[in-house]
């Protein structure tokens, strides 16, 4: 019986450019490197923006030590908030309340001549209430000193002169002993209530502060 003939041993051939698996593993490859790319690109497209670091009323001065830098991602609107590539001119104040955390808007930011509004300070007999913030709001009420009351009463019924004033600051000083000498609340007026609230210092009136529920900022 005549043997079979042998078949001829395989040889292994170089890898052509020609091969197909060689193309489509290698646009596998290119694919998988630009979607990488574009997915680590969208995660860094953000931009550093400022924030208020604590709320910050009208005619606050825009300084770094009262902001800080955030890194967030804007769609067309970087240019509508402050940031640390802008430069802040010495003499910025805030336009409006910035509530704490919130971005700065490059709108409410401008100067002194500006403001429309005055912070007047108000005395506090029985400390500072529950509910009082900086950015909060509240009514001032006046009653004024009845000169000719005899044994009527010495003031007369109380009269709202300011509904929703902004609280500008909140102050209270302490004694040694940690007992309360004195509280105060400065709130933002316009010229026609500031007017009102002055002249009622200046004519002996009682001035009383009201918090509006739910206005805490």
């Amino acid at each position: 019986m005549k043997d079979l003939p042998a078949p001829p041993a395989a040889r292994l051939r170089r890898p052509s450019w020609r091969d197909t698996r060689l193309l489509v593993g290698v646009l596998l490859v290119l694919a998988s490197v630009a979607v990488g790319a574009r997915v680590v690109a969208a995660a860094d497209d953000t931009v550093a923006v400022y924030a208020a670091a604590t709320a910050l009323p009208e005619g606050s001065r825009v300084e770094p030590v009262s902001l800080r830098v955030v890194r967030v991602r804007l769609t067309g609107a970087t240019a509508a908030y402050l940031g640390p590539a802008q430069s802040l001119p010495a003499d910025a104040v805030l336009l409006r309340t910035v509530g704490a955390g919130e971005l700065v808007p490059a709108a409410a930011v401008g100067t002194a001549a500006a403001l429309t509004r005055r912070p007047v300070t108000i005395p506090l007999d029985d400390g500072v209430p529950a509910g009082f913030a900086v950015g909060g709001r509240l009514d001032v009420w006046v009653s004024a000193r009845q000169p000719d009351a005899g044994a009527g009463p010495r003031y007369g019924a109380p009269q709202r002169v300011a509904e929703g004033a902004e609280v500008f600051a909140v102050s209270t000083d302490e004694g040694s002993l940690g007992a309360v000498r004195a509280s105060s609340v400065q709130v933002l007026l316009g010229p026609q209530e500031l007017r009102t609230v002055l002249d009622a210092f200046a004519n002996d009136a009682e001035v009383a502060v009201v918090p509006v529920p739910g206005a805490a900022p």
